[in-house]
């Protein structure tokens, strides 16, 4: 026998949630991000001022929204800080975080390279171009980090997978922690000639090839900062 799954309505939070959310893209395309005022809200959304303040918490809480006090709400994309938070409590010790968060590169970035060799559009592959080059020409340590992880989120976005480009966009600040600490150890040589292979096979549309060039880019990354395979836990 098995039990159906019995729907659960949202509740009055959750559908203020829903609209703070409408509300916010449409605000974020038409101005500058700001939300009306908890008053001005309330009454369009009619509901207490109470609920607004909770449903608000809860999207700031997600990344969405940034609470500041005396100024308003305003929309932001910080989709990554819950998950940063997390692992930064979850994993204190910084060496095996940069490891487990290769673990899972490795498990990831390969399948979004494949994706994208199969998917990406002519707008992607132009900005995924534009992104290495930005990558091989710059000349100060800060923008070469920067340049190295727009590559690897344009090409999860590229994949055409919202999943895997949310999981990208959420480990930004622990891949820009490892990038930092690789381009400390080595030159940016390898990464160039690495990225450019991943780049060839995603322009030639060899979903194999991309696939390939990006788990070879994952395994001399590791090697760059000298991490190995977290042991068993058998």
């Amino acid at each position: 026998m098995t039990l159906d799954t019995i729907a659960r309505p949202p509740s009055l939070v959750e559908k203020v949630c829903q609209s703070l959310v409408a509300i916010a893209r449409r605000d974020l395309q038409e101005d500058d991000g700001w939300l009306p005022t908890e008053r001005e809200l309330s009454a369009q959304l009619g509901v207490s001022r109470s609920v607004v303040r909770e449903a608000a918490k809860r999207l700031e809480l997600q990344g969405l929204l940034e609470i500041r006090q005396g100024s308003g709400m305003k929309v932001v994309d910080k989709l990554h800080k819950p998950l940063s938070s997390a692992v930064h409590m979850l994993v204190p010790d910084e060496k095996q975080r940069l490891v487990q968060l290769t673990e899972v590169r490795f498990a990831l970035e390969p399948e979004n390279a494949r994706l994208a060799a199969e998917r990406a559009t002519a707008s992607e592959l132009k900005q995924l171009k534009a992104a290495h080059e930005r990558l091989k020409n710059c000349q100060d340590f800060e923008t070469q980090v920067l340049a190295d992880m727009e590559f690897h989120c344009l090409i999860a976005e590229a994949s055409g997978n919202k999943i895997g480009s949310l999981l990208m966009q959420s480990l930004s600040d622990l891949l820009q922690t490892s990038l930092s600490h690789g381009y400390r150890l080595v030159t940016k040589d390898q990464a160039v000639a690495d990225h450019g292979n991943v780049l060839d096979a995603i322009l030639a549309r060899n979903a194999t090839a991309a696939a390939t060039a990006m788990k070879n880019h994952l395994l001399h990354a590791r090697d760059d900062l000298g991490l190995k395979k977290a042991p068993s836990r058998r």
